[in-house]
C-alpha cells in the first residue's frame, strides 16, 4: 500500500514537472488577481490592508479551483485512470497520492507566494504566519474537496462550469474560516479558533474525501 502510494505520488510530479502549465497557470493567475486590486483601488494603504485577508483567500480559492478540473482528466483521456480502478489497490490510497501531488505543485506555491502578495497589499508582517497557517490548511482542504467534483465531472468533455456548481458551496466556510483568522490577526486578536476549525475540517476532508473520491471513480466503469 505505501509503494503504491509513493509511486503514483511520484508519477503524478514527474508528470507535472514536465507540464510546466500544470502549476504555472494557477500561480500566474493568483499573481494577477492579487497585483489588480492595488492598481485599480489606488495607494490607500488603509483599505488595501482592509482587504487583503479576502482578495489573497478568494485569489487562492480561484485559482484552486482553476486547476482542480485537470486533476483526473489527462489520466482518464489516456486510459491511466482506469488502471488505476481496475488495479486492485486501494483506490483511497491512490487518490490520496494524485490529491496530495496536487497540492505540492499547485497549493504549495501559492503558500510559498502568499507572504510576498501580503506584502503587495500592505498586510502587516506580524499577520504573515497566521495567513501561512491558514493557506496550509485551507488550500489542503480545498484540493480534497475540489478532487470530488473532479471526479464526479471527469467523464464530461465539458465540466468545468457544473465542477464550479458542484464545489463552491462546500469551499465556503474555507474561505469564512480562512480569512476571518488573518482578520483576526491583523487586528490583534487570537486566531486558534478559527485554525482549530480549518484544521477540523481538514481531517474531515483527509477521512472522508478519499472514500468519496474512489466512490465517483468507480460509478464511472460500473
Amino acid at each position: 500500500m505505501i509503494k503504491s502510494f509513493i509511486a503514483v505520488l511520484r508519477r503524478d510530479l514527474l508528470v507535472a514537472a514536465r507540464r510546466r502549465s500544470d502549476w504555472l497557470n494557477p500561480l500566474v493567475f493568483y499573481v494577477i488577481v492579487v497585483t489588480l486590486f492595488p492598481l485599480g483601488i489606488g495607494p490607500d494603504g488603509d483599505l488595501l490592508r482592509q482587504i487583503a485577508p479576502g482578495v489573497l483567500w478568494v485569489a487562492a480559492l480561484l485559482a484552486t479551483l482553476l486547476a482542480i478540473e485537470g486533476l483526473f482528466r489527462s489520466d482518464y483521456d489516456d486510459g491511466s485512470l482506469e488502471q488505476l480502478v481496475l488495479s486492485g489497490q486501494p483506490l483511497t490510497v491512490l487518490v490520496l497520492a494524485k490529491v496530495l501531488a496536487h497540492w505540492l505543485i499547485t497549493g504549495l506555491p501559492l503558500l510559498l507566494l502568499s507572504p510576498l502578495m501580503a506584502i503587495i497589499l500592505q498586510l502587516n508582517l506580524t499577520s504573515i504566519p497566521a495567513l501561512l497557517a491558514s493557506l496550509l490548511l485551507g488550500t489542503l482542504t480545498l484540493s480534497l474537496i475540489g478532487a470530488i467534483g473532479a471526479a464526479l465531472t471527469v467523464s464530461l468533455r465539458r465540466g468545468g462550469v457544473l465542477l464550479a456548481l458542484l464545489i463552491l458551496p462546500l469551499f465556503i466556510p474555507v474561505l469564512i474560516f480562512g480569512s476571518s483568522a488573518v482578520i483576526a490577526a491583523e487586528g490583534g486578536f487570537a486566531v486558534e479558533g478559527q485554525l482549530s476549525l480549518l484544521g477540523a475540517l481538514c481531517l474531515l476532508a483527509v477521512a472522508f474525501a478519499p472514500l468519496a473520491i474512489a466512490a465517483s471513480l468507480r460509478i464511472i466503469w460500473e
